[in-house]
């Protein structure tokens, strides 16, 4: 029988995306941008909580916004349209994920002199895109309520990443098993420091709350 060599890696496979991740957060910092990697499932609801964020957040900032996608430039028409705000769209060319250098093509596209605080939708995914660190200041996701109150349990890592959850569409509650002291349990299991705010991005609640999570941590950095 022929022998089988076994290779033990010593090191991340993600090692060097790791330390662009880590230069373009130091880089960010100096031009005092705060980036925000946006992740949830298709249909969780992130273009929709966009827009009814940065409608709020652009009374007090300078917001730019990066939609990521396999094809098509709908997300980023509609924003810019809806909101204003600069927007561009990013094509993966087939890829599930943004790395850090993809994102800091990107930033250098978008333009940084006239921004505090950028966006970035990443390809809507519960695995892939938790798996790369992007660079961003803040990892946060969305959970809508017609996806369960189990999906910590079965995606973990992302939860484990992430420092913010919304938790979308709690107008459908009535209508799904879903519980929010449940998910709020689950969470916690994955990351005990994960931030949860249930929304309605249809509706406007709980948007007012949110718009005061970034303000705090946007004036965080700043000062730092």
């Amino acid at each position: 029988m022929k022998e089988v060599r076994t290779i033990v890696l010593s090191k991340s496979v993600f090692e060097e995306n790791d330390k662009e991740a880590d230069a373009l957060r130091l880089y960010l910092k100096d031009k005092g941008v705060f980036l925000v990697n946006v992740m949830s499932s298709p249909g969780a609801g992130k273009t929709t909580t966009l827009i009814s964020v940065i409608k709020e957040l652009s009374k007090f900032y300078r917001v730019g916004i990066m939609e990521a996608d396999i094809d098509s430039d709908v997300d980023a028409v509609k924003v810019a349209k809806e909101t204003g705000c600069k927007s561009i769209q990013l094509h993966t060319g087939g890829m599930c994920h943004l790395d850090a250098g993809m994102t800091t093509q990107g930033l250098t596209e978008l333009g940084l002199d006239d921004v505090d605080i950028v966006f970035l939708e990443n390809v809507g995914n519960l695995v892939c895109p938790a798996e790369y660190d992007t660079g961003a200041h803040l990892d946060m996701m969305i959970l809508s309520v017609p996806e369960g109150d189990d999906k910590p349990l079965k995606y973990p890592l992302i939860f484990q990443k992430c420092e913010l959850v919304l938790i979308n569409k709690i107008d459908t509650l009535p209508y799904f098993n879903f519980s929010l002291d449940k998910v709020k349990q689950n969470i916690s299991y994955r990351n005990e420091k994960s931030f949860v705010i249930p929304i309605s991005a249809k509706l406007g609640d709980g948007i007012d709350e949110v718009v005061d999570y970034f303000k705090t941590k946007i004036q965080n950095i700043k000062t730092k």
